[in-house]
């Protein structure tokens, strides 16, 4: 006669039976309470480094060398997916603190808020579809009006500082 098995014998055998689940990150979703718009202002000032070294590249002509051609394209791939990287972690950055961070009240207080993360968003897209310095300045410059805004809700007061990187531009810090 088989043993009957308990929930927990069946629960453990359909888990066999199931595919891995696939690893996933968040913030927390706890809430945890620990938001800061830094991390977005720095993946963004990221795309504007990238952009400006793109820009510094040496033009493909046909006399260059292979090696000094190869090197190159090495280097613009590299700051491609770079820029890329950091274009989408600055949405991520952004999710965050929309989803997460940012209520119905903040939204009625700061009228502003929603198309503050719109443009964000559509600049962080526009990023990475483009290698212009400008598009990527106008990331930083959307992120840096969400910023002034989540530090408003703190009861803080805001401060553009210089970012002292290569990229130059500033970040908004509470004051």
């Amino acid at each position: 006669m088989p043993v009957p098995r308990t929930f927990a014998s069946v629960a453990a055998a359909l888990l066999n039976v199931v595919p891995a689940r696939r690893t996933l990150y968040a913030h927390c979703d706890i809430p945890c309470g620990i938001y800061d718009p830094h991390e977005a202002q720095i993946a963004a000032l990221t795309t504007v480094r990238m952009c400006q070294l793109i820009g510094e590249l040496p033009k493909l002509t046909p006399e260059m060398k292979p090696e000094e051609r190869l090197a190159a394209m090495a280097k613009l791939a590299r700051y491609q997916v770079v820029k890329d990287q950091h274009a989408e972690r600055t949405k991520t950055e952004l999710r965050i603190l929309w989803g997460d961070y940012f209520t119905a009240d903040h939204a009625k207080a700061h009228p502003t808020l929603h198309e503050a993360f719109w443009k964000a968003m559509k600049a962080a897209s526009k990023v990475r579809q483009s290698t212009e310095v400008a598009d990527a300045q106008e990331l930083l410059n959307q992120v840096h009006q969400v910023a002034e805004i989540f530090w408003t809700t703190k009861g803080a007061k805001t401060r553009k500082v210089p970012s002292m990187q290569k990229a130059g531009g500033e970040l908004v810090y509470p004051a």
